[in-house]
């Protein structure tokens, strides 16, 4: 069984998809037993022949295919279900995250001695995105941040860090991957942040406009704060049954 599972949600990417898993294999090589599930999200562009066609000889390289396009946290959800390690990292499938940054994401929570470390999220500097997509990113985080608290100022990075287990406990929802650090935060883990670099599209063009970010963006981010105020407080322990009375046989 594989310590960290590398989940790469996609669609439309064949031409990056290649390159991707190839620098995945050549970051994580050594730094972890690991496996790499691509998740393809209603492609229509060959992306999964790509990648049958580099399974062979590589027993650590899964597919999973969606019947039709459900979006990045679908992806990202189904991916997570079918990991086989404790640990899941991921990255987009555009080829923007650099690989080499992944062992900055598993290495914390591996090292982990509290067993309090849920999330470990990326937060990009020097970003190779258009004035516009900044600008609108800018906006948004800094609302997010205003509004939840959660103390994360690029939430929309792709690489993420986590405790299967924690995540898959989480309230489930279209969009929600934007959302992990509040969501690993309301649920009473603890969030690190790491810097990671970021590079231009290699190829293809985006799946996403900032009008569509930001119609969804407004509806997913209350829904989100109504989830924080409404969380479960208490937290049960078991009690264990009494021990026979002293001086008294069992």
């Amino acid at each position: 069984m594989p310590d960290v599972s590398i989940v790469i949600p996609a669609r439309n990417e064949a031409g990056n998809i290649g390159p991707l898993i190839e620098g995945i294999v050549a970051a994580c090589a050594g730094a972890a037993d690991f496996e790499i599930v691509v998740v393809d999200d209603g492609s229509t562009d060959g992306m999964a022949d790509v990648v049958r066609g580099l399974m062979a000889g590589r027993p650590n390289l899964r597919l999973l295919r969606h019947d039709r396009s459900g979006g990045q946290s679908a992806a990202v959800h189904s991916g997570v279900r079918a990991a086989r390690g404790a640990i899941v990292c991921t990255l987009d499938g555009d080829g923007q995250n650099p690989p080499a940054e992944l062992p900055k994401l598993f290495g914390p929570l591996r090292a982990d001695a509290s067993g309090r470390l849920g999330l470990v999220a990326g937060q990009r500097v020097g970003r190779q995105d258009s004035w516009s997509k900044r600008a609108a990113s800018r906006f948004a985080n800094g609302l997010r941040g205003w509004l939840l608290r959660d103390g994360t100022r690029d939430t929309g990075c792709g690489l993420k860090g986590f405790r299967r287990d924690a995540f898959l406990a989480l309230p489930y929802f279209d969009h929600m991957h934007r959302y992990l650090p509040a969501l690993f935060v309301r649920d009473g883990w603890q969030v690190q942040h790491v810097d990671v670099s970021h590079r231009p599209r290699g190829a293809g063009r985006s799946n996403y406009s900032n009008l569509q970010r930001g119609l969804v963006g407004i509806v997913d981010l209350f829904g989100v704060a109504w989830l924080i105020r409404r969380r479960k407080k208490a937290v049960a322990t078991e009690v264990p049954a009494p021990g026979p009375a002293a001086g008294k046989d069992p």
